[in-house]
């Protein structure tokens, strides 16, 4: 009761209803979210289809790759616990960038069902145009703010990318906060006006615009629309933050508004407030955020550090809008900003511990990732990654059981199941021969890992540091060394890389084969017929 009287109120402030007529469409009666106020919102069973398609999202006219025809892509809602079964469809023509496709579920652990990852080359072979693939997989103890994006080559870039939200009906710090629904999702993108295929060779891969909730503006262009967020004076909202770009980070703040920080990557943390929030491609907040201010507009600001960092015209911007505020952009000023964001103050919410044995270098296994680059090919302890001329996941189940027979050469690291692994990666980017163009922000698939060491912080965590699948390796001046701990309970080759994703498709990434035997005998069994064909339809066989 509670919740419904709080979405009610939410609607009624807004505008969105009056007493006289009612309807309402009930997605999952237990979701703390108000029903649908658009009609680009998926469920966990529903078909993807992946579309060429011209729009201009900062007022610039592009061909583009988009799920469902829409930048950002449906929102996907799903409840914890809930079976998923989302058929991708490659309906791909212009040839003037990919026509292949695939689609990762950034977060999602994928527990027995590796081969549904959607990595391109690691976990499956690419969609080929005209064809499609059913992806199948559950999500029995995961809820947060997710994504999903290609994972082939650099595709993400020409807008294939989306919002993934799993609600918990036990939310612990439910009573934080009154609005939780698809109003409240807030995407950071960096858009180019180029197609991917002409821009591998351009680093530093400078994006032309910013766009919030897929709208922006550019520097010389037109005052396209901005994307305005609504809030009712009085009441407090959930805003989930995804870091959904393809090279920029972005300090994040709202005139006049702090932010609680309650969630990092799927992971529930101890509330801090901050006034400025970085993030980082691949990384995902939610913060409370309550409308105590006068009726007015304020600016939202998404500052990239790679571009125009200006705010002149509505560049970078998006406006916070109170219900009864005038139709007009802000006049608000930034800052000051007196409370900053430190990821070593975040702590998981109920933390058990820190796996294995406390103390740098005391895991079951211990890895020293030294990163490098030359002329713009990355490396990762002096291998650059390239794709296989097949999948890992198809050479384990063709009988490849160790690290040696696993190709790419030298970017496969073998991992015992069960064990306790920590992961050391120094920052080197005033290094001679070091990784250039950082902060890096490092995804695990399958996994979270507790960052026991973060950016910016010389000591180490071993007790409760937060708990997330995408990290920033911050950099050689302030003698970071990240470091990560996890345990191997998932079986599965997983990809491990920078999400910067032009670094990625120039080789900064490895695969953690994890319990290989394990995964043979795991996903022989799981893995559908479909995904075999998948390949076969191709000419690439087992």
């Amino acid at each position: 009761m509670r919740i419904m009287m709080r979405t009610l109120a939410h609607l009624l402030a807004l505008g969105f209803i009056n007493f006289s007529i009612v309807t309402a469409k009930v997605f999952g009666p237990q979701f703390r979210r108000a029903t649908s106020l658009g009609g680009n919102v998926l469920g966990p069973v529903s078909t993807v289809e992946v579309v060429n398609k011209v729009i201009a999202p900062d007022g610039f006219s592009r061909s583009t790759v988009l799920a469902g025809g829409t930048f950002p892509g449906p929102l996907i809602q799903a409840e914890k616990g809930d079976e998923f079964s989302i058929n991708v469809v490659d309906l791909l023509n212009d040839t003037s960038m990919n026509t292949t496709t695939s689609i990762h579920w950034h977060g999602i652990f994928q527990h027995q069902s590796n081969w549904a990852d959607g990595s391109a080359w690691v976990t499956q072979c690419p969609i080929p145009p005209n064809g499609s693939f059913l992806h199948r997989f559950t999500v029995m103890d995961q809820a947060g703010t997710y994504w999903y994006h290609s994972h082939l080559s650099v595709q993400y870039c020409d807008g294939l990318r989306g919002p993934l939200v799993i609600y918990d009906p036990e939310d612990p710090l439910a009573d934080m906060y009154d609005v939780d629904d698809e109003s409240t999702v807030i995407t950071l993108a960096d858009w180019y006006h180029q197609p991917s295929p002409l821009l591998y060779n351009s680093p530093p891969f400078t994006p032309d615009s910013v766009l919030i909730n897929g709208l922006g503006r550019y520097a010389g262009g037109p005052a396209s629309p901005l994307a305005v967020v609504s809030v009712a004076q009085g009441l407090r909202y959930r805003f989930r933050i995804v870091g959904a770009s393809c090279v920029a980070w972005f300090n994040f703040t709202i005139d006049g508004h702090n932010m609680t920080i309650i969630e990092a990557d799927g992971h529930e943390v101890e509330p801090v407030v901050v006034d400025s929030l970085p993030v980082f491609a691949g990384q995902r907040y939610s913060v409370v955020v309550t409308a105590d201010q006068p009726v007015g507009n304020y600016w939202i600001r998404s500052v990239p550090d790679l571009g125009n960092p200006t705010f002149n015209g509505g560049l970078n911007s998006a406006i916070l809008r109170y219900s009864g505020a005038p139709i007009e952009d802000p006049t608000t000023d930034p800052g000051p900003y007196l409370l900053p964001f430190d990821e070593s103050a975040l702590h998981l919410l109920n933390h058990m511990g820190v796996p294995g044995i406390p103390g740098q270098g005391n895991a079951d296994v211990n890895l020293n990732l030294i990163t490098g680059s030359i002329r713009g090919t990355f490396s990762v302890n002096g291998v650059p990654f390239v794709d296989p001329p097949l999948p890992v996941l198809l050479q384990i189940l063709s009988g490849a059981q160790n690290a040696s027979q696993l190709l790419p050469n030298g970017s496969v690291y073998e991992l015992p199941l069960n064990k306790t692994i920590e992961v050391s990666i120094p920052a080197t980017d005033l290094t001679p021969g070091g990784t250039v163009g950082g902060p890096h922000p490092m995804h695990l698939h399958g996994h979270a890992f507790d960052v026991v060491r973060s950016a910016g912080n010389s000591s180490y965590n071993y007790k409760n540091p937060v708990r997330r699948d995408t990290v920033s390796l911050g950099s050689q001046a302030q003698n970071d060394n990240v470091t990560l701990r996890f345990t191997t309970n998932n079986p599965g080759p997983w990809f491990f890389h920078c999400h910067i994703d032009w670094h990625l498709l120039n080789g900064f990434a490895i695969i953690m084969s994890e319990a290989t035997s394990e995964a043979d005998a795991q996903e022989s069994k799981a893995t559908p017929e479909c995904w075999y064909q998948l390949c076969s339809s191709q000419g690439i066989q087992r």
